[in-house]
């Protein structure tokens, strides 16, 4: 049974073209992954089939009384709700049931004995409706799911406003989670999260019996979850039977395929053209060059689908050498009202390469902004070394007004035109992407803009803040490659061994010493 169908869908921003003659359909049951680079359209594929973006042509066919939860890695939440508010929002319907249900309760004492009897029946459907989806169990299933995610340690009455990226993600998942609707749609939801929650969330998808369709970039994440991908590349969406790694080996070899065979013909073209040049001529091959010109007339041309640009990350590194200290700290304390470690003796030197580990919320940011100066300890000191220039990569930036070129040029001045456009494309933006306002990029190319800032300034400590986050397969590889060619020394908080295994030098687990486990 279908669940949604997609037919014959176009749509594109001004000149740019997203989405050409587009189809899909979700199957009862299916865990659909939905991948490809940045930029290709994946999360304006989701606004569009949940009604957010109007499509320029095509048909969007939801079935009958289905319900669809949305994780939106963009979502708000409003000021002045609580973790605890938000959790039991998923369970809005229900509440509504309850209300209605002492409504009915109030308005027996002002009827007959026949209304009576009718309202009798209506508040026992209403009660059989909250027995059979556990209302009366709401508040152990929201910390059933609080605890799994981790929330239950930043306290369900705190008020939403005050988290971090990462907390207000989980905040998100878990409402959604306990909606338990017909459709899942995830967009990134391993954004954020740290590696214990992540092994949680695959552990639940893996055995959730409702459809999803998850985009991600996290390909061990795919691998566990998903049983289908559909891949975005070139205005096109290719369905594959399978994991990631089955549709990577089929897809490499279709690549291989088609490349083998437009040798072929671009060989059998210029042959048959050289034939005709040769031969047309002449009285007596006239008519065979006629026929081999008919041929290549009538050749169904076979065309290679525009490589996208690659990212191609290499820092600059200082011509100052930086003292053998980066960072000392003595018995210091960080936090904003109240502790988040115990006294903390830490040392990174000259040439160290260090992850930074751990759950979200527990102070890993935070420490990094201390280390930096941005936030006051509670208690002890930092020494910084000296000759340090330090490249700082925050997890979060604010949305800006400026085009992508303006956005590099406020700190590149110096830079002309050429220079920047040619720093930019370096880093895997397509000319389109240069000149679009920063607001309008997606995650993966405000990211690759931002590291572009960062691989043209001249630094010999590098600090980075989940830099993966939102980054395509073929970024990640490439920001790995560069770290682990980098001469300077590295700071970095990530949440995926896969990534920084083969980077750091030495691996600092933040729950050791902090007062949130």
């Amino acid at each position: 049974m279908s669940i949604l169908t997609v037919e014959h869908l176009n749509h594109g921003f001004g000149e740019r073209a997203i989405f050409d003659d587009v189809s899909f359909r979700l199957l009862k049951g299916e865990h659909i992954g939905l991948i490809g680079a940045n930029g290709e359209g994946k999360s304006t594929f989701i606004n569009i089939i949940t009604g957010k973006l109007q499509p320029d042509e095509g048909k969007i066919e939801w079935a009958k009384y289905v319900r669809v939860g949305y994780l939106d890695q963009h979502a708000v939440l409003e000021k002045g709700m609580t973790i605890r508010d938000v959790l039991n929002s998923a369970f809005g319907y229900l509440f509504e049931m309850e209300q209605t249900i002492n409504e009915l309760y109030l308005k027996m004492s002002e009827v007959d004995s026949e209304e009576l009897d009718a309202i009798m029946e209506e508040v026992g459907e209403l009660q059989d409706m909250l027995m059979l989806n556990d209302f009366y169990a709401i508040d152990s299933k929201v910390e059933e799911i609080a605890r799994s995610l981790g929330l239950m340690d930043l306290g369900l009455d705190r008020d939403v406003e005050d988290l971090s990226g990462g907390q207000r993600t989980k905040i998100l998942l878990a409402k959604l989670l306990l909606e338990k609707p017909d459709i899942l749609l995830l967009d990134e939801p391993t954004n954020y999260l740290d590696e214990g929650h992540i092994n949680w969330l695959k552990r639940y998808l893996a055995e959730y019996d409702n459809a999803f369709i998850l985009i991600s970039h996290d390909i061990p994440f795919l691998n566990s979850v998903v049983n289908i991908i559909y891949h975005m590349e070139n205005q096109h969406l290719e369905r594959y039977v399978g994991n990631y790694d089955n549709f990577k080996r089929i897809y490499e070899a279709k690549k291989q395929q088609l490349e083998a065979a437009y040798r072929a013909q671009q060989q059998e073209r210029a042959e048959l053209a050289d034939f005709v040049q040769r031969n047309k001529a002449r009285v007596s091959t006239r008519n065979m060059a006629m026929s081999r010109q008919k041929k290549l007339d009538k050749m169904e041309l076979i065309e290679l689908a525009a490589e996208r640009p690659k990212p191609q990350f290499n820092f600059k590194v200082s011509t100052k050498t930086s003292s053998k200290l980066i960072f000392e700290t003595t018995a210091l304390v960080i936090g904003y009202d109240s502790p988040l470690s115990k006294p903390l003796n830490l040392l990174l030197e000259r040439g160290q390469k260090v992850a930074l580990v751990g759950a979200n919320g527990i102070g890993k940011t935070t420490l990094l902004r201390s280390l930096l100066g941005e936030i006051p300890p509670l208690g002890g000191q930092v020494r910084m070394g000296e000759n340090l220039e330090i490249g700082y990569f925050e997890q979060e930036s604010k949305s800006s007004q400026n085009t992508c070129l303006e956005e590099f040029w406020q700190e590149f001045k110096h830079f002309s035109q050429y220079e920047a456009r040619s720093a930019l494309a370096k880093c895997g933006l397509t000319t389109k992407h240069i000149e679009s306002k920063m607001m309008v990029l997606s995650g993966g190319e405000k990211a690759k803009a931002r590291l572009c800032k960062l691989i043209n300034r001249e630094t010999n400590v590098l600090v980075l803040d989940e830099p993966t986050n939102h980054l395509d397969v073929d970024a990640k590889d490439e920001l790995k490659r560069a770290l682990q060619a980098y001469k300077g020394s590295v700071l970095l908080i990530c949440h995926e061994p896969a990534f920084y295994r083969d980077i750091v030098t030495d691996v600092w687990n933040c729950e050791q010493w902090t007062t949130k486990c």
